[in-house]
């Protein structure tokens, strides 16, 4: 992509640099993030590229390679949560980084002019939003100098997808796309924000981790993400802690039986997350000390967990499942929000290729359209191209 030379086309300069930031998959960990738990995602090859220059005139311009339509236009003191370019759309996302940057004390960020350019794909629950926002993030924290190091821009992405665009989501997208480095899983601690790089050499190992994009649109402003939420947030109330991290795995039968008189769908929920939480620590275990296929059914039981208790599943995504699993894969599961968007399986090298055409050929026979499927690489986080 020639990203730069697309910029100089649409707005008649040069820019000021060039920017990329990934999307992400992640290994295990989901809806524990905004439950203040634990996640590894891992970045991947597939990135938003912005070339980017700064104004000083108060104006943002924004165009993506990627949607026919104009450059948007707007003045940065006029941007407002949940107005025209807070409520859906591809703009929303960088208008939203720049409102908070902004409402973070950043004044001095006087404008942009912004052409993006992504390979994430959308709706896939790759985080194709998380890296629009990160790679306008830090390519305006480098022109201002702002001195925001890659956590703290991650913070401010995650506001603007809340307070802006109005996404509840967790921080975990965020941080992986600023700090995953390549090679590793991140293990992150949402609730400090510390991390760990997880050597995560699958290929070392003989094995193959593969990313099935279902091509079933997801779309977590839809309103299911958010109840889930505030079921978690509920759960937490009822057991008397801030967020459901607080509760020890060795203590989910008491917690579940305090919730007896609660509604039957906050014990799924608070039963998903604190298992969860304990299965991200498990594979951390079995990676320190080398056992990287028994990962495997540990994938498989977070899917379960996230079909049956918090029921973010689809036919598309079980059937990655039972197919690939069928078909000799050491464990898979669905990642993400849910409701569609894609799946990742663990696999032997040698066995990619059969695990891949059993997948493709359960599609076909159910009448589905054909997934995507490619291996997760772990690759670098955002930086600075050009």
């Amino acid at each position: 992509m020639d990203v730069a030379g697309q910029f100089s086309q649409l707005y008649g300069y040069e820019p000021d640099g060039v920017w990329s930031a990934p999307g992400r998959v992640n290994l295990i960990g989901e809806y524990t993030d905004f439950n203040e738990g634990f996640v590894m995602p891992l970045a991947l090859p597939h990135t938003a590229v912005a070339a980017v220059a700064r104004r000083t005139d108060g104006v943002l311009r924004l165009h993506s390679a990627d949607i026919d339509a104009p450059v948007a236009e707007l003045r940065v003191d006029e941007l407002t949560p949940l107005s025209k370019y807070g409520q859906g759309g591809w703009a929303a996302y960088p208008a939203g980084v720049v409102w908070a940057l902004r409402d973070a004390g950043h004044a001095a960020l006087g404008g942009a002019d912004i052409h993006l350019a992504s390979t994430v794909p959308t709706g896939a629950g790759l985080s194709s939003s998380a890296a629009l926002e990160v790679v306008t993030a830090l390519a305006l924290n480098d022109l201002y100098e702002l001195g925001l190091d890659a956590p703290r821009l991650a913070v401010i992405a995650q506001r603007a997808e809340n307070a802006f665009v109005g996404v509840p989501c967790g921080v975990m997208d965020q941080m992986a796309s600023a700090c995953a480095t390549e090679g590793h899983a991140l293990h992150l601690d949402c609730r400090d924000l510390t991390t760990r790089q997880i050597p995560f050499d699958l290929a070392a190992h003989g094995l193959q981790l593969l990313v099935v994009d279902t091509r079933v649109k997801h779309e977590l402003g839809d309103g299911a993400y958010a109840e889930r939420r505030a079921g978690c947030e509920e759960g937490a109330r009822i057991l008397g802690v801030s967020h459901l991290r607080d509760v020890p795995y060795a203590q989910l039968p008491a917690a579940l039986e305090k919730l007896t008189d609660a509604d039957e769908k906050i014990s799924r929920y608070v039963r998903h997350v604190v298992s969860d939480d304990h299965r991200v620590e498990q594979v951390i275990g079995l990676l320190d000390t080398g056992d990287v296929r028994a990962i495997g059914p540990v994938l498989t039981e977070g899917h379960i967990s996230l079909r049956d208790d918090l029921r973010i599943s689809c036919d598309e995504l079980d059937l990655v499942v039972s197919s690939a699993n069928a078909a000799g894969a050491l464990g898979s599961r669905m990642t993400g929000g849910g409701f569609g968007g894609s799946a990742i399986v663990l696999v032997e090298e040698v066995d990619a290729e059969p695990v891949t055409k059993s997948i493709l050929e359960a599609f076909t026979s159910a009448g589905h359209t054909t997934p995507r499927v490619f291996p997760a690489v772990p690759s670098a986080g955002a930086r600075r191209l050009a």
